[in-house]
């Protein structure tokens, strides 16, 4: 389990990623830098590749734009979202390590009530190397948290847990919010800070924001696609969803675990709703037969791999949602080409291959 140490190495310094997607330049590391300095960082710039992305000094980091994608992908670069935060699934795919952790680059430093700066990623890790518990729900939340533990009637028979495959952060000051609330409530900010982590009961969805989320890519990763989103699209701002509907159908398929709550960041700016109700029009109508998809989505026993999952879930994708719009056929297809771009750069399914990296400093 990862704890506080006196050590001078960093908890995973060699095993954990930072994936940032971004258009401009990362004067936000500064506010990072005690805590993301001695991980290495994939920034995965999106818009027009002819523009200088600046990253502070002192960082180890590759920067990824379009042509970088579209010559490791070639034609698989399609799956590939443009013009879209959804593009960070890229670096995922191209990771050489075991975890990966992705922010956005309007999050800052949050502080705990006490008027501590929050180390993120420290919570993130100790989430993701204790079990969850799936099966049955402890209403101490988290039992392998100091100064909590299974209360009176928890089986011990489920009281070893089981591999926890995400850590789904969460955010103070602007909520992560669609556009209608937003509307509704264009002042409101969270300013509740819950000390607590729970495990999302086996067969519950929930709403992944990609914002502040970490994750086991050896046991998850080929699920986190973020989907086709953005340029050419009919569709935005589900990407994170998208994934997270996926993720969790597959890890309760497969006997994996997903905590929400602790660690917080600070939120720093309120993307514009009217932008966002363009993006999330559809978005907002589909998901009333996108969720009851997901919720009746059954996968067979012989699908024993986060590939196979996925591949047979972009089948049911086509053939269930594909009547509800044709979009779902074209985002079917990504899928797998998806499945089939992370296979050829990650032959053993774990340890990416070496490959032509982007601008590695």
């Amino acid at each position: 389990m990862a704890s506080e140490s006196s050590s001078s190495v960093p908890a995973l310094k060699d095993e954990l990623d930072i994936v940032i997607p971004t258009i401009r330049n990362l004067d936000f590391l500064e506010m990072w830098r005690p805590f993301f300095q001695p991980y290495h960082l994939i920034i995965v710039q999106d818009g027009d590749p002819s523009k200088s992305i600046k990253v502070p000094p002192g960082f180890d980091y590759e920067l990824f734009n379009r042509n970088d994608i579209n010559r490791i992908l070639g034609p698989k670069a399609s799956c590939i979202s443009f013009k879209d935060s959804a593009c960070r699934c890229f670096g995922y795919m191209v990771s050489k390590k075991k975890y990966v952790y992705t922010i956005d680059d309007d999050c800052f430093v949050a502080k705990d009530p006490s008027g501590k700066e929050i180390n993120a990623l420290q919570q993130h890790i100790k989430n993701l190397l204790t079990p969850s518990t799936p099966y049955f729900y402890n209403t101490l939340y988290d039992p392998y948290r100091e100064g909590a533990d299974f209360v009176r009637g928890y089986p011990f028979s489920l009281r070893e847990g089981v591999p926890t495959a995400v850590s789904h952060g969460l955010w103070l000051n602007i909520p992560d919010y669609d556009a209608p609330t937003q509307l509704v409530k264009p002042l409101e900010r969270n300013t509740r800070y819950v000390d607590a982590v729970m495990t999302i009961p086996k067969g519950t969805l929930f709403p992944m924001c990609g914002m502040n989320l970490a994750f086991n890519r050896e046991l998850i990763g080929p699920a986190m696609y973020f989907g086709l989103m953005g340029d050419g699209q009919p569709i935005g701002r589900y990407d994170d969803m998208w994934a997270g509907w996926c993720v969790k159908v597959i890890c309760d398929h497969l006997g994996l675990g997903v905590k929400t709550g602790l660690p917080y960041i600070w939120h720093s700016k309120a993307s514009n709703p009217f932008v966002n109700l363009k993006k999330e029009f559809k978005g907002i109508y589909w998901q009333e037969e996108l969720i009851p998809f997901f919720q009746s989505a059954s996968l067979p026993k012989d699908c024993n791999s986060v590939q196979k999952c996925y591949i047979e879930l972009s089948k049911q994708v086509k053939e269930k949602l594909g009547k509800v719009d044709d979009y779902f056929n074209k985002l079917a297809d990504a899928m797998v080409t998806w499945i089939e771009a992370w296979d050829e750069l990650n032959p053993s399914g774990g340890k990416a291959v070496a490959l032509p990296n982007g601008t590695a400093k």
